[in-house]
């Protein structure tokens, strides 16, 4: 069966600032990493070493076959103390631009992926009063020196995995179980949003900007129904009406969410393949139905800005791309407007929590010599970006 997608459909690969430069110690996420008790399985280090390996990264991207390339900045690199921002950091972020464009890949932006400045974390973080308009600002700086170079801009990536994990589960900074909190992050999140927007449309350049969205796949059982309705609108939906508007939202989906009627989290079900790194369901069809809950919901044009699978097998990773990429044709077909997938990620990298042992790359990265070593999912699904098109 042959697939064959619309044309202008952008392929890329993704990656973020603290899971691949290395050496990120100004943020939350590097003392959360080293502080005692933490329950994060190792630092991340020197990661792939992208900071000075970036070309060959991006190099990696074209070879491949694939027209774009999703990255973060480094909030704490630009701006490493309130109101000191880093000539040298922003020029830098300038040259990796160039060289996206300089070897014809379309450079994607994130403006902020899990990492927050030290001085930030140390005034209260995403749960404090002041954090809207320090973010503004940085996206402000940001976009002045880089703008011109920026092909699309992300603002905030999976602004509801950061609250719901950082402050309901304490598996992200600052590690904590506070509903009330969780609340007040939230809130702070759309509203750091709705200005980073409006700051980057007001700045140099003229790209598309949106935000990311965790998101999955959603059961519960028959009297449970109106239970997993409300924890669907706060956990994805307030985010996706946030976007209304917007010139895209990102849909990121790797999996499924299991309910009991109370609204509690049950484990995977009995029968359904696990995803041994990650602990969670081998769930393909979470992006299809992602895709659709987000084209009502949201009401504005999609791209996947996420979607993979961390896996040691690689003919595993082909089989969930190729089920998932199935499910995004049947949007397609059924006229939801998805204009791109970018796999998620490039390389094997520092999975947050989880350190190194999830591998979603479709390059492997030598942990001692850094060197890359891409595998067969590369080529394949790089022949179906250059082709536009898939055949199974």
């Amino acid at each position: 069966m042959s697939v064959i997608f619309p044309n202008g459909f952008v392929w890329g690969v993704a990656s973020a600032a603290h899971q691949i430069e290395g050496g990120n110690w100004n943020n939350d996420w590097w003392a959360f990493e080293h502080q005692p008790g933490t329950p994060c399985k190792e630092p991340s280090g020197d990661c792939c070493d992208s900071y000075h390996r970036y070309a060959e990264d991006i190099a990696l991207v074209r070879e491949f076959g694939f027209g774009s390339y999703r990255f973060s900045i480094e909030w704490s690199r630009i701006e490493p103390e309130d109101g000191e921002f880093s000539r040298a950091a922003l020029d830098y972020y300038r040259r990796v631009l160039a060289e996206c464009h300089q070897q014809g890949v379309l450079p994607v932006v994130t403006f902020h992926h899990f990492t927050t400045p030290r001085w930030m974390a140390a005034l209260g973080g995403w749960e404090s009063g002041l954090v809207v308009d320090r973010f503004a600002r940085f996206c402000e700086r940001a976009a002045g020196a880089l703008g011109d170079l920026v092909s699309m801009g992300c603002t905030i990536n999976e602004p509801n995995a950061l609250s719901i994990v950082g402050y309901v589960l304490g598996a992200f900074p600052p590690g904590r179980s506070d509903f009330d909190a969780y609340a007040r992050v939230n809130a702070n999140l759309i509203a750091a949003h709705r200005r980073a927007y409006d700051v980057l449309k007001a700045g140099p350049g003229d790209f598309p900007v949106g935000i990311t969205v965790a998101m999955g796949d959603w059961w519960a059982p028959d009297d449970g129904q109106e239970v997993l309705a409300k924890a669907r609108h706060t956990h994805e939906g307030q985010f996706l009406e946030a976007a209304r508007g917007d010139d895209f939202v990102g849909v990121q989906a790797y999996s499924r969410t299991r309910l009991d009627a109370r609204g509690m989290p049950l484990g995977p079900a009995d029968g359904v393949d696990l995803v041994p790194s990650m602990g969670y369901e081998y769930w393909p069809q979470a992006l299809e139905v992602s895709i659709r809950y987000a084209a009502d919901t949201a009401r504005t044009p999609i791209y996947v800005t996420e979607n993979g699978l961390g896996h040691d097998d690689d003919t595993r990773r082909i089989a969930f791309v190729t089920d998932a990429l199935h499910g995004l044709d049947r949007c397609l077909a059924d006229g939801i407007d998805v204009r791109g997938y970018f796999y998620w990620s490039l390389t094997d990298n520092f999975e947050w929590a989880f350190g190194y042992g999830p591998r979603f790359g479709l390059v492997e990265v030598d942990r001692t010599t850094f060197v890359r070593t891409p595998k067969p999912s590369a080529a394949w699904l790089g022949a179906i970006a250059r082709a536009n098109r898939i055949d199974t």
